[in-house]
């Protein structure tokens, strides 16, 4: 089930209720401070459940450093500041 945008899949806890899952999504994202992609509820011994969860991927942008400018992108430079980070040496990672 989705609740929430997020995918909800309860195991063992027949009664539980849409606001219970609520509840679970609120702690786990006040413990992570992080967006949920999925929950997993499930029931545990005496009574309690057991929570698993996937964290949604984080988007990220990449930074240059070039001539002490840290910049996300290139598209506001000039021919010649452009034409300095084509000329410059790249490193790729070795496997």
């Amino acid at each position: 089930m989705i609740v929430n945008g997020i995918d909800v899949t309860v195991t063992g806890v027949p009664d539980i209720s849409e606001h219970e899952i609520e509840n679970y999504i609120a702690y786990v994202h006040e413990n992570t401070q992080e967006p949920l992609s999925s929950l997993h509820i499930s029931a545990a011994e005496n009574g309690q459940v057991e929570l698993g969860y996937e964290l949604r991927t984080q988007k990220f942008e990449r930074i240059r450093r070039i001539t002490g400018y840290l910049v996300g992108t290139t598209d506001r430079w000039n021919n010649a500041k452009r034409m300095e980070e084509h000329d410059r040496v790249k490193h790729g990672l070795q496997h």
